[in-house]
């Protein structure tokens, strides 16, 4: 597995959503993958390490959550921000996954830019 420092994978089922995160990030300096399904998302995450994932909570393959257990056998170390348009920051599943640490931090869409570059910020590991 190929560890790159500070590199995040943005996993959106929506094109004009991976755009728009990945083009606020690379503007701030961030190095970024995208994937837009499971399966492509973990196909990469066994090929490369990543501190942060953007994931959506809603996937055409497989529930947002589902993905993130999966994510986080691969790599228990990474932060996980839970992106959704669906999900509400007090839905108790939501709440769950935060408070077991399965998820690290929530936003829901839409959502301000700066929120997500702070979350992003307060996620990336510091030595």
């Amino acid at each position: 597995m190929t560890v790159e420092p500070g590199l995040i994978i943005i996993i959106d089922d929506e094109p004009d959503m991976l755009w728009a995160l990945e083009n606020v990030l690379l503007k701030h300096g961030h190095s970024v993958h995208k994937a837009d399904s499971a399966l492509e998302a973990l196909s990469i995450m066994n090929a490369l390490r990543f501190d942060i994932a953007l994931l959506d909570a809603k996937l055409p393959d497989m529930e947002g959550l589902e993905l993130a257990v999966k994510i986080k056998e691969i790599n228990p170390d990474i932060s996980i921000i839970m992106i959704s348009g669906y999900y509400y920051r007090d839905d108790d599943n939501m709440q769950k996954a935060v408070a077991s640490g399965l998820v690290s931090s929530f936003v829901a869409k839409p959502f301000d830019h700066m929120e997500l570059l702070e979350l992003v910020e307060s996620a990336r590991p510091h030595p």
